[in-house]
């Protein structure tokens, strides 16, 4: 027991130590792994070293360098712009419009890419006169719903680790619980925050702006906003070249490859794909390619590989063990795995969700097997609880969508809000969870 609680409580200190250095956790965490499981376990270093997840760096890996090449010669930014023109004037559908376009980028390997929609996304909102809660709340889904998407890191670390427990959970019904559950939260955030600005401003915060408006008149400031490069409608793009038609064809391949094998039963290598059609773009286009090299998520990979490498000690010591039999004598298994998705929540709200989807899906696992919950829905359920916290501001995602508001009089209250909606879903998400996944599959296992 000894031994279990020192390589338990190292964890945790690393854990934490390195979320206050803003250091990247895998670095520590492979190290101490190392130190952990030889003078702790008594393991062997090869061993040690075994169990770092080759198969999730192959993924991050090929996934990320294919989409990176896509990035580099212009195809990402011309499906952008396309689908921006097709709006037109239709200000409601922007929210969606965002929604579907940070979900694709989100798609493609590292979810915080799609951050690059943010400033894009919060000046047409400031154009449009749509609240900008609405937006963020939209890109913010859609972020969370693209990151479970088999080819993204949320979804290889999920559905990798579950896999390599032997827990059948399909990388599309995955993806698929995320997007529905995304695409709940946006309906509310409409429901919430649908009004225009100009609909729901008080006498008291037109006041403000004039009173605003006023003080830069006589320092002698001009109002204009980070926003006066984008058109009042965007422009539609060119035609795309041939290498970027090419590049639509090999990302509908990617995709359509995936669903076809996973509806097969069959278990695609999403990682060895992107690497193939990744290698015949760079072929075809060498320059796109050297500049992909620098799109791959290799922070991603030491962050998940260091932490996965010490779970695997923390495994051979008998902690995940512990833990997970010490929460289904909690009295209620039912209570364990909503315990266990709030954690996930809360945690993720200050902290990293890539973290968190690697330290607690494995704690999940005894819980699965000696609680009779089902694996798919608790793994599900974690991994959904981790993510819709995301906009919570104290997160990287939360923090950029107050910092590109382009109204500055706005951004104490998306603080606010964001700050409500984040918490709110620490609460809400598992116990809607729950209901919706965990316990319909126990009922019907």
């Amino acid at each position: 027991m000894s031994a279990q609680l020192i390589a338990l409580g190292v964890f945790v200190a690393i854990f934490a130590l390195s979320a206050a250095r803003n250091v990247n956790i895998g670095i520590v965490m492979f190290p101490a792994a190392c130190g952990v499981g030889l003078w702790v376990a008594d393991m062997a270093l090869k061993d040690v070293v075994a169990g770092f997840p080759l198969s999730i760096l192959v993924l991050l890996v090929g996934v990320t360098y294919f989409f990176g090449v896509a990035h580099a010669n212009g195809t990402v930014d011309w499906l952008i712009e396309s689908s921006l023109a097709r709006v037109g004037g239709r200000d409601k559908l922007f929210p969606v419009v965002f929604f579907v376009l940070t979900a694709a980028l989100s798609a493609m390997g590292a979810p915080l890419g799609g951050l690059v929609m943010a400033p894009m996304g919060m000046s047409i909102a400031h154009r449009r006169n749509i609240d900008p809660m609405l937006m963020a709340l939209a890109m913010g889904a859609g972020l969370s719903a693209g990151a479970f998407a088999p080819t993204s890191l949320f979804g290889i670390i999920t559905w990798g680790t579950a896999d390599a427990a032997g827990i059948p959970l399909s990388p599309l019904l995955l993806f698929g619980v995320a997007v529905a559950v995304n695409l709940v939260l946006v309906a509310v955030a409409y429901a919430l925050f649908g009004r225009s600005r100009a609909e729901r401003r008080t006498p008291a915060f037109a006041e403000a702006m004039v009173a605003r408006g006023a003080a830069l008149s006589e320092s002698g400031q001009t109002t204009l906003a980070v926003d006066e490069d984008f058109s009042a409608e965007p422009a539609p793009p060119g035609r795309p070249t041939p290498i970027q038609l090419l590049t639509v064809v090999a990302m509908a391949g990617l995709v359509g490859t995936v669903i076809a094998l996973s509806v097969s039963g069959l278990e695609p290598d999403i990682g060895v794909l992107g690497f193939a059609l990744g290698a015949v773009l760079a072929l075809v286009d060498p320059v796109a390619g050297k500049q992909a090299m620098t799109r791959i998520d290799w922070g991603s990979v030491l962050l998940v590989g260091g932490i996965i490498t010490f779970v695997g000690v923390l495994t051979r010591l008998g902690v995940v063990d512990l833990l997970g039999k010490q929460a289904v004598h909690l009295g209620s298994p039912l209570v364990a795995a909503l315990l266990l998705c709030a954690a996930a929540g809360l945690i993720s709200a200050f902290a990293s969700t890539t973290g968190m989807l690697a330290a607690l899906v494995p704690l999940a696992l005894p819980l699965i097997a000696d609680g009779g919950i089902p694996g798919w829905a608790l793994i599900c359920a974690i991994g959904v609880c981790s993510s819709i916290v995301d906009v919570s501001p104290f997160s990287t995602v939360g923090a950029t969508y107050v910092a590109t508001t382009v109204d500055e009089a706005e951004r104490p209250r998306m603080t606010r809000l964001l700050t409500r909606w984040g918490l709110s879903m620490v609460v809400a998400g598992p116990i809607v969870l729950t209901l919706v996944l965990i316990v319909p599959g126990m009922v019907f296992s």
